[in-house]
């Protein structure tokens, strides 16, 4: 019952707000060249820079470099092959997400369905 997207021995990502690249490279046991090459090939991916120029990577990037790592290490996707099924991916999840976003726009907000129930129960009571 694993989720064939998701790697199978997933090293536990600390709770921090960025990681440096020997960081990263240490938890996906990869050179930090590595990291560098796969921004260059993958567009999500754009660590932020700090004053310095040391790359700052966030959780979302850390995640993202799971993935990359799985698709082309595990399942044995080319470089383009990845970036396609990564592509694929993000058309898939971004209609669920406006589903939502336009799913919430006729819901009426908490506090206004909580008035009209409470309205309702003062008039049964009366």
């Amino acid at each position: 019952m694993t989720d064939p997207e998701v790697p199978s021995e997933t090293p536990e990502i600390p709770d921090k707000l960025y990681f440096r690249i020997g960081e990263v490279a240490g938890l996906l046991a990869v050179e930090p060249y590595v990291l560098r090459y796969w921004e260059t090939e993958f567009p999500r991916l754009a660590p932020k820079k700090s004053g310095t120029g040391h790359r700052l990577y966030r959780r979302k990037d850390v995640e993202l470099l799971l993935k990359i790592k799985h698709l082309l290490y595990e399942k044995r996707y080319t470089i383009e092959g990845a970036r396609q099924s990564l592509l694929n991916d993000s058309k898939v999840s971004r209609p669920q997400m406006l589903e939502h976003k336009q799913g919430d726009l006729f819901r009426p907000d908490p506090l206004t369905r909580i008035r009209t129930e409470l309205a309702s129960i003062l008039k049964i009571l009366k």
